[in-house]
């Protein structure tokens, strides 16, 4: 089949892997043709190209910018995705008849180019559900303009129309599509939790130690990477940290970008919190080796959410075998993922006795702990591979 993926970020396959890029690699090593379309923000200062990697060819288009900006240009951005991946697909790849269109989520707005190849393809449309947008932006303050959210819920409401098969990350992620948009077929949703590339641990002699590396030796280290943001709520895991200010063996690291970042610098400086290290990027082997040795992998979510997120560096964090300790809102089904892991404990935001309890019990039962990093391990290896999302995605063709 010719397999086409419409992506937010260009995909740096070998320097920079993630759940999208193995899966793109999974159907090429299949046997499958597959082309990717992608954002080139503009301020990235270049145009409209094709480039070819690992045997799977880019479209990059350019686009307005979309990260680390001000909400307004984000929004104006994402409101010209459809228009701006049309034209680009038509111009550049108007000779290759697609059998798939793949659209994961964010954004939405690329519905109209996804429902574009299907119909002038007769192609299989798959939405990956990752992001259940403009409720998501509402929580937590984002869009407070009624006429731009309701506009927004249209898009959403056509790309649940335009889609064949639904992927989801969990059945809460099913029952909230279903309860809030009737008149989505049930049949058209199923079950595609994140996933990852499974290796087999290599441990060897005279490895890299990533703790003394970093001046963390001897420290029970507590790592987030990713985006910091508004989603993230990280305001609340400096409670956390504050409340342990007494405990000189406990660390936490947070490496990472973002809107947020700022903010919670000026938190750590003005508080004085001198248990919380902030680091701006690790190089990805340091960053993979440091998770890999790490005592406890964090898992944050704004208290403010209504719709279910499973954040996706939980794969990260099982495939380290790192439990996981987790702060969620009250909305989400992810502390029953967890517990069916049985990888890690959570709590609900803003329940910070909980929070607290739930750190000091992996910090004062090792081997506790150890076993439940395992636990994820496994679970990781029975039911998240990319062989198993692969599978999920192409049962629909067989």
């Amino acid at each position: 089949m010719n397999v086409l993926f419409l992506m937010i970020i260009s995909p740096e396959i070998k320097r920079n892997p993630n759940l999208y890029t193995e899966l793109m690699e999974e159907f090429r090593e299949k046997g499958h043709k597959v082309y990717v379309a992608a954002i080139e923000e503009k301020k990235n200062g270049r145009q409209t190209r094709i480039t070819e990697e690992s045997g799977i060819k880019i479209l990059h288009i350019r686009t307005g910018n979309m990260f680390n900006v001000n909400p307004i240009e984000k929004g104006l951005t994402t409101l010209s995705l459809g228009r701006l991946f049309k034209k680009g697909l038509k111009q550049y790849f108007k000779h290759i008849k697609f059998d798939l269109v793949m659209m994961p989520t964010p954004p939405i707005t690329f519905a109209d180019a996804m429902n574009f190849i299907k119909k002038r393809d007769n192609a299989k449309a798959y939405l990956i559900l990752r992001d259940i947008f403009p409720q998501n932006a509402r929580d937590i303050g984002l869009l407070k303009n009624e006429i731009l959210f309701k506009y927004f819920r249209n898009k959403e409401k056509k790309m649940y129309r335009v889609a064949d098969y639904i992927g989801c990350m969990s059945q809460g992620n099913i029952d909230y599509v279903l309860k809030h948009n009737p008149e989505v077929q049930g049949n058209k949703l199923e079950l595609l939790p994140n996933w990852s590339r499974v290796e087999t641990p290599i441990e060897t002699e005279g490895s890299v130690d990533y703790k003394k590396k970093y001046g963390l030796e001897g420290k029970f280290v507590c790592i987030f990477g990713g985006n910091i943001g508004w989603p993230q709520e990280l305001e609340f895991l400096l409670e956390l940290a504050k409340s342990v200010r007494d405990r000189a063996d406990i660390i936490f690291l947070i490496v990472g970008k973002g809107i947020t970042k700022p903010k919670i610098e000026k938190i750590i400086a003005d508080e004085a919190i001198n248990n919380v290290i902030m680091k701006d990027f690790l190089p990805k082997e340091d960053y993979d080796g440091l998770v890999n040795q790490c005592d406890v992998g964090l898992i944050n979510l704004d208290r403010r959410f209504t719709i279910p997120n499973i954040p996706s560096k939980t794969t990260g964090y099982f495939k380290a075998s790192v439990p996981v300790l987790a702060s969620v809102d009250a909305s989400t089904d992810y502390g029953k993922v967890l517990e069916n892991a049985r990888a890690g404990l959570w709590s609900i935001t803003g329940d910070l006795e909980q929070y607290k309890r739930n750190l000091l019990e992996l910090a004062d039962n090792p081997d506790r702990a150890k076993q439940m990093g395992i636990n994820g391990r496994k679970y990781l290896e029975k039911y998240l591979t990319v062989k198993d999302a692969y599978n999920t995605v192409i049962k629909h063709f067989k």
